[in-house]
C-alpha cells in the first residue's frame, strides 16, 4: 500500500490526542473526522458562543475529554489570527473554524 501524501500522510499525535483517539499516528483528515464524530455523537455543538450543547450550530462545547486537547492550542495563523485556548475550561465553546489550529497544535 502506498504511503499517503499531504493531508493523507500519517502524523504523530501528541499524548493527549493519542489517548483520546487510541492511536499514535493518523492522517490529519482522519484526526479531524474522528474528533467531529465524537462531537456529533455527544451533542457538543451549539448555535451560540455561550450556549448549552444542542447538537447543532457552529460552536463546539468543550467537555472533559476534549478539554485537554483544546488546551494544547496556542497558534497564530498566516493571516495573524491568534488561537490561544490554554486557559479554556469545561463548558466553554470554540468556533468550529478553529478545528484546524487544534489539530495542528496536537500533532508533531
Amino acid at each position: 500500500m502506498a504511503e499517503g501524501k499531504g493531508l493523507n500522510k500519517n502524523v504523530t499525535l501528541k499524548s493527549e490526542l493519542a489517548a483520546f483517539l487510541g492511536v499514535k499516528e493518523l492522517p490529519r483528515t482522519e484526526i479531524t473526522k474522528r474528533i467531529w464524530d465524537y462531537i456529533k455523537a455527544n451533542g457538543l455543538q451549539t448555535k451560540t458562543a455561550d450556549g448549552k450543547p444542542e447538537n447543532a450550530g457552529k460552536f463546539i462545547v468543550a467537555d472533559a475529554k476534549l478539554l485537554p486537547i483544546f488546551k494544547n492550542t496556542n497558534s497564530t495563523s498566516k493571516s495573524g489570527k491568534v488561537t490561544d485556548l490554554r486557559n479554556m475550561s469545561e463548558g466553554q465553546t470554540i468556533d468550529m473554524m478553529q478545528m484546524a489550529a487544534i489539530v495542528s497544535a496536537n500533532v508533531e
